[in-house]
C-alpha cells in the first residue's frame, strides 16, 4: 500500500512509519523537520505543513490511507479537506486517552487521574474526536493510545478495546510507541474498523 504518515518525526509517528515500511509499503513520511524522519527503504521524508490544506492535498495524492499522528492544532476539517481534494478515502488518527471512560463510566478528563497542567492538550484532543464523529463522507478511526504513551520495547503483545480504558493487573495503562505501532500498521491492512473509536494499552 502507499500510505502517507503526518507527523512523522515525532514519537509516535516516526514508529508508525518504522512499522509501515518494514511490512513493505510505501510511506510518505511528511513532517515539518524531515531531516528527523527515520531513513529505510520504502521512505520517502518530506517537508510539509498540514495546515496547508492545497498542498497537503497535493503531498497525498495516491495514497491508499493517511496516518495522522499529529497534535491537536490541525482541526479536523483542515485534514478532510486535503483527503477528500487528493480523493483520498481513509484517515487514521492517532488520538488521545482523555475521553476513555474508567470503571465508573467518567471519561478520564472528568477524573483526579488527568492533572490539571494536562486538560488544555487533553480537551483539544476531545474536541477533535467530537468533530470528527460528525464526519460521513471519508472513512475515519480516532485510535486512542493508554494513558501512558511511553518509550519501550516492541513486543508484540497488548490488548485492543473500544471506549473503556484498559488497565494491567497492577492497574496501569501502558503502551509503548512501538507497540502502538504495530496495531496502527495492522488497522491499516486489516481495516477492522470503520469510524470508530478504539484503544490500546498492555
Amino acid at each position: 500500500m502507499k500510505v502517507a504518515v503526518l507527523g512523522a518525526s515525532g514519537r509516535a509517528g516516526s514508529e508508525i512509519v518504522k512499522e509501515l515500511a518494514s511490512r513493505g509499503h510505501q510511506v510518505i513520511a511528511i513532517a515539518r523537520h524531515p531531516e528527523r524522519i527515520p531513513a529505510a527503504e520504502g521512505i520517502a521524508a518530506t517537508a510539509g505543513d498540514a495546515s496547508d490544506i492545497e498542498r497537503l492535498a497535493d503531498q497525498i495524492a495516491g495514497c491508499d490511507a493517511v496516518v495522522s499522528a499529529l497534535k491537536f492544532d490541525v482541526p479536523p476539517a483542515t485534514l478532510l479537506a486535503a483527503l477528500k481534494r487528493a480523493g483520498v478515502g481513509r484517515l487514521l488518527v492517532t488520538g488521545g486517552a482523555a475521553s476513555l471512560k474508567d470503571d465508573q463510566g467518567r471519561r478520564l478528563i472528568d477524573t483526579d487521574a488527568m492533572p490539571e497542567s494536562w486538560k488544555p492538550t487533553a480537551q483539544a484532543g476531545i474536541d477533535f474526536f467530537y468533530e470528527l464523529k460528525e464526519e460521513k463522507e471519508v472513512d475515519w478511526i480516532f485510535f486512542s493510545p493508554a494513558f501512558n504513551f511511553i518509550v519501550g520495547p516492541r513486543t508484540g503483545n497488548f490488548r485492543l478495546g473500544a471506549d473503556q480504558l484498559i488497565r494491567d493487573e497492577a492497574g496501569e495503562s501502558r503502551i509503548s510507541f512501538a507497540d502502538y505501532a504495530i496495531a496502527m500498521a495492522d488497522e491499516v491492512e486489516g481495516h477492522a474498523h470503520s469510524r470508530e473509536r478504539f484503544t490500546i494499552a498492555y
